[in-house]
């Protein structure tokens, strides 16, 4: 079971906004190398889901680990642009998130991760107690809010940036 059910909805609240600004999106897309990966080129799971689709011209930047800057071009793309802050949404909160967000903040980036825009599942600690999806969500933002990013509900950041 996962958390945030309505996230690619708030996900593309942000994406029609920052287009409606001219503002820069870059897309990135787990292209897993494990045989057995739902994120492997030709998986359902590799493919973006319609209403997060991007638009043509909108860069993809494909990734092979759970950081969408190990291996990329993202840190150059962004710094050659000249942004110094970044927004973040997407899946999964306690894996690709979380990591790409920690390299965010250890590189200087101003960073955001949108709370409501992105979602986890259950999962079993290590001490073999289950965790809800909620739960395991909660505990990354609260791993990252502040020292790596701020943390913030997609209505929120859509205010401030209106």
């Amino acid at each position: 079971m996962r958390n945030n059910p309505s996230a690619e909805q708030r996900i593309a609240l942000l994406l029609a906004r920052w287009r409606r600004m001219g503002w820069p999106i870059w897309h990135v897309r787990h292209d897993s190398t494990e045989p057995r990966s739902h994120y492997r080129p030709g998986q359902s799971g590799n493919d973006f889901k319609p209403e997060v689709a991007p638009l043509p011209g909108e860069p993809i930047i494909p990734k092979r680990t759970n950081s969408a800057f190990i291996g990329t071009e993202l840190e150059s793309r962004l710094r050659t642009a000249g942004h110094g802050a970044l927004v973040v949404v997407g899946v999964v909160t306690n894996n690709s998130v979380e990591s790409t967000v920690r390299m965010a903040g250890n590189l200087g980036f101003s960073t955001y991760l949108v709370a409501d825009g992105c979602f986890t599942f259950g999962r079993i600690d290590w001490d073999g107690t289950a965790r809800s999806a909620e739960e395991v969500h909660a505990m990354s933002l609260a791993n990252l809010d502040g020292e790596y990013c701020t943390v913030i509900a997609a209505a929120s950041l859509l205010d401030e940036v209106s």
